[in-house]
């Protein structure tokens, strides 16, 4: 009976989703032409390609709003536009403070995508399915990293920062049509569903909303303040801050650790996150068939401490070894992420849901601008990665720390 779901919502959502991350990430190639063409030194190249991240917070709460109460395929069709412009605009600056403008405005046009991603997948799929649906549309996250730098690399080599910039910019535009097409908002739009299974879907979605709302009703701002909410902040701040402190920065400590050309660092790039998209099944796989999530995030964000402490250790003495250890960071950085944002749409009132999660990306996404300019700045005082790169593990630490902080009623039932 699920198949259809499967295979109609999910995969429209990854790919759309996989631009959005490639015009948002792939920065990290262009990187070091553009710090030579642009001016910039480490700590102004970090905050760069970090500022995206203050314009990504502030749709974040009105996108899931909206997604909830008006409709997420049609909010994501008016980003996926305004998204491709400011990506195409970025490849166009001629100074650093023109970039630095662009990825704001890049920021502010995708800022809405993720929560409504998560509340559309919320109205297609139960609880006991929803961690492998977050995680199976979250694939997008490595897998854009995994098909983007080869790709990348292959442009640069050919032609320049600007081109990359440009021509995986466009790419919005090209999708657009798919996903007007293909997506609806509830089963009971769809023509493509059968009758058996949009009845057995709205009949368990509609018990599980039922049971979620509270007896008296819980005022708006009330609610996105709970310790629950404000915790899940903390966590995926420092999340992001690791994850984004480490994808900015890995192909810059390729390229020196081993003096490689650009091919072979695209190519050295891809591992890490290809390992992270098999983490990112085993974990959510294993999150809905125990029913439980806190777990699953701490231990996902302890293994990404470990092994940047071990790489960490063994990158002077035995590089080898030592990117093999990095290459299983996103393991657990990634495979928390479908059992972390099950969490909200499981344990809270589907009226503010939508807009928790907006909440929680918006704040926990400052990561993705304090961990690259972290590590730059880091870098540019000590000279040395290995420095920087122990920040990033103490983030992971201090995430999985506050996740063993949270009330077990936030742990997912069968």
């Amino acid at each position: 009976m699920k198949s259809e779901r499967w295979l109609h919502i999910i995969p429209v959502a990854f790919i759309m989703y996989t631009i959005a991350f490639i015009d948002r990430t792939n920065v990290s190639m262009a990187l070091p032409s553009m710090s030579r063409a642009l001016s910039m030194n480490p700590t102004e190249a970090g905050g760069a390609a970090g500022v995206f991240f203050w314009g990504y917070m502030l749709l974040q709460i009105p996108g899931g709003h909206l997604a909830q109460r008006w409709s997420a395929k049609r909010f994501v069709t008016v980003l996926l536009v305004v998204w491709g412009i400011c990506s195409v605009a970025c490849g166009l600056v001629r100074t650093w403070h023109q970039f630095l403008v662009m990825r704001f405005l890049l920021g502010v046009a995708e800022g809405g995508v993720w929560p409504a991603v998560l509340i559309l997948l919320s109205h297609w799929f139960p609880r006991r399915e929803r961690a492998r649906a977050n995680a199976y549309w979250m694939l997008c996250l490595p897998v854009a990293v995994i098909i983007s730098s080869p790709l990348s690399g292959w442009i640069l080599a050919h032609w320049n920062w600007r081109v990359l910039l440009m021509a995986e910019g466009a790419l919005p535009f090209f999708w657009l049509v798919i996903w007007w097409i293909f997506i609806n908002d509830h089963p009971s739009e769809a023509a493509w569903i059968s009758e058996e299974e949009r009845g057995y879907l709205e009949g368990v979605l509609q018990k599980e909303s039922s049971e979620l709302e509270p007896v008296e009703p819980v005022p708006f701002l009330q609610a996105l303040v709970k310790p629950v909410v404000l915790m899940m902040i903390g966590i995926y701040l420092m999340q992001t801050l690791g994850n984004y402190g480490f994808l900015f920065w890995l192909p810059t400590v390729l390229a020196k650790a081993g003096q490689f050309s650009i091919q072979t660092v695209s190519l050295l790039y891809m591992v890490p996150y290809a390992v992270a998209a098999v983490g990112m099944v085993l974990v959510s796989r294993h999150s809905d068939k125990k029913h439980e999530r806190r777990g699953h995030v701490a231990f996902g964000l302890g293994w990404s401490c470990a092994c940047m402490l071990i790489c960490i250790l063994l990158m002077s003495r035995a590089p080898a070894w030592g990117f093999a250890a990095i290459s299983f960071v996103g393991v657990g950085s990634y495979g928390m992420l479908g059992p972390f944002w099950a969490i909200p749409t499981e344990t809270m009132p589907r009226s503010i849901s939508g807009s928790a999660m907006g909440l929680i990306n918006a704040l926990g996404n400052l990561g993705g601008y304090f961990g690259p300019q972290a590590v730059g700045y880091v870098f540019h005082r000590t000279g040395d990665f290995r420095y920087a790169f122990a920040l990033l593990a103490l983030a992971y630490l201090s995430g999985s720390t506050m996740t063993l902080l949270l009330p077990l009623r936030a742990t997912a039932k069968p």
